[in-house]
């Protein structure tokens, strides 16, 4: 394999894992790097779908007990069948609308100034989702602190929440996160909750993917996957303990900045020629 592709493999993947859990959207920082290192084309796609396998290996190993334990106790406790069933309901409508429109979205959205755009509205929905709770909170409004005391209509709206991250550049882990909060849930819990969310999502968006693409790759591109997604976990394994770090003393504002920067810098550049931005 050639050696300048190996690097633009590592870096994609490192950019994966880096952002998978963010609130900036991993797929429009895939996009917009692949653009960046000419890594277009279908099979490119399919790849920066499949290394997401790598970033959910590093939340299943960073929460491996609360998953072995819900595992375990599924038959016999109320609180791990409950735990259970809101991921799986919050996880049925990005699911159901992904399989549904996949086609459509891969055409019209898949580029460079749809997905600066989603990242400029995020940004805005960010903040304004960041006052509303601060706000909530002055007024002694409901505030879920604990993931054990989510209820069902939580998980609908949440699970509501993350369709709409099948806008590229939307973020799956900020429609998700910045829904929770939306919704009544504290930054802490709608974040854990985004990455328990995650593991099926994801995992089932990789599977389908490479499902749908079978005909397309062979042994060959074996290589290319594995590297794309060991970068992506080790990334992804750093991220997420430094993400709950963070949460813990900060708010999601310098997120919602930097998309708007980020995505008014690809709008510039796209206008002006600085940049050629692949389709």
């Amino acid at each position: 394999m050639d050696f300048l592709l190996v690097i633009k493999l590592i870096i994609m993947g490192i950019v994966e894992g880096l952002t998978e859990f963010l609130p900036i959207s991993s797929t429009g920082h895939l996009i917009l790097t692949g653009s960046l290192l000419n890594l277009t084309g279908e099979k490119f796609k399919v790849f920066e779908i499949a290394i997401q396998a790598g970033a959910i290996f590093a939340v299943c190993w960073e929460y491996r007990l609360r998953i072995t334990s819900v595992c375990r106790d599924l038959t016999r406790d109320e609180k791990a069948r409950r735990f259970a069933l809101n991921v799986f309901v919050a996880f049925l409508p990005a699911a159901t609308l992904g399989l549904l429109f996949s086609k459509q979205i891969k055409f019209y959205l898949f580029k460079p100034v749809p997905v600066a755009l989603a990242f400029i509205v995020g940004g805005i929905l960010i903040l304004w989702t960041e006052k509303r709770q601060e706000n909530m909170r002055q007024a002694h409004t409901r505030c879920v602190d604990n993931m054990d005391d989510m209820l069902l209509s939580d998980a609908i709206k949440i699970g509501l929440a993350q369709a709409l991250a099948l806008i590229p550049g939307t973020s799956r882990s900020g429609a998700s996160i910045i829904g929770g909060m939306w919704f009544g849930l504290s930054r802490q819990v709608a974040t854990e909750f985004s990455f328990f969310l995650a593991i099926p999502t994801l995992l089932g968006a990789t599977v389908y993917s490479l499902y749908k693409a079978r005909h397309e790759l062979s042994l060959d591109d074996l290589p290319m996957f594995g590297i794309g997604t060991v970068a992506a976990f080790i990334s992804a394994f750093f991220c997420v303990r430094w993400l709950l770090r963070y949460i813990s003393t900060h708010n999601f504002t310098v997120f919602a900045w930097y998309r708007i920067a980020f995505g008014a810098m690809i709008l510039i550049t796209a206008y002006t020629g600085v940049i050629t931005w692949a389709e």
